[in-house]
């Protein structure tokens, strides 16, 4: 799977679906955050890759990278944090907040939104096609805020058992994403989620209650978690 020079996903590499696994090399072996390269993004590929506690994340024009950073940046229930400001807003019902209302929307949302600190997006065609076939199949979830039945704010992100993946927000309004991902969050720990991979670091995702942890600690922890649900 690796040294593969086409973007994006290759069309040699055999489609998996959601019952069919593969098996990634160990993150806990890998001296960067990049895992594997190339293959495609398929069900099973995809399911296979957070089972795993790794991820695809990649430029337009590069091939697909699949990645474990390290350190890993997590939300647990006891660290929620809800602002006093955000508190007012949820409170007098700012937002209609909906969960997976239009997933298509939020994620096509997350792509075309100008973030200053980054040049174009990653979420592709590509990762929109393949995410909205997981939220087909029940994996992939969105939560949306709407403000006069206009979508202004949301965010996506993957459940396997007592783990929320969460890949991407959006706002087009102040606190759009922020309502959206508190809501989703308060539900899904009320729920018996475990925690939220929130993947890497940014100080949106800290004011809200995120923390490092070491990769080794977080496969560790993924793992048990994610037995919890087979027994």
């Amino acid at each position: 799977m690796r040294n593969r020079p086409r973007p994006g996903p290759d069309p040699l590499f055999p489609y998996l679906s959601e019952t069919e696994r593969y098996q990634f090399p160990d993150p806990e072996k890998s001296p960067g955050d990049i895992i594997a390269v190339g293959g495609n993004l398929s069900p099973g590929m995809l399911l296979s890759a957070y089972e795993q506690g790794i991820f695809p994340w990649y430029n337009p024009e590069d091939p697909i990278l699949w990645q474990s950073p390290d350190p890993r940046f997590v939300l647990f229930p006891e660290n929620l944090h809800v602002s006093a400001s955000m508190k007012k807003v949820l409170k007098k019902g700012e937002f209609e907040i909906a969960l997976d209302r239009d997933f298509t929307g939020v994620i096509k949302g997350c792509a075309e939104i100008d973030r200053p600190d980054q040049d174009g997006t990653w979420i592709s065609a590509d990762i929109i096609t393949a995410y909205t076939e997981l939220h087909r199949l029940g994996y992939a979830h969105s939560a949306e805020s709407y403000r006069g039945g206009s979508l202004v704010g949301g965010c996506y992100g993957i459940a396997l058992g007592r783990v929320f993946f969460g890949e991407s927000m959006f706002a087009r309004q102040s606190n759009a994403s922020k309502a959206a991902f508190l809501t989703l969050a308060k539900n899904i720990f009320a729920d018996g989620v475990a925690f939220i991979d929130c993947q890497v670091h940014t100080d949106h995702l800290e004011s809200l209650g995120g923390i490092e942890m070491g990769r080794r600690e977080f496969l560790k922890l993924l793992r048990e978690t994610l037995a919890e649900g087979k027994n």
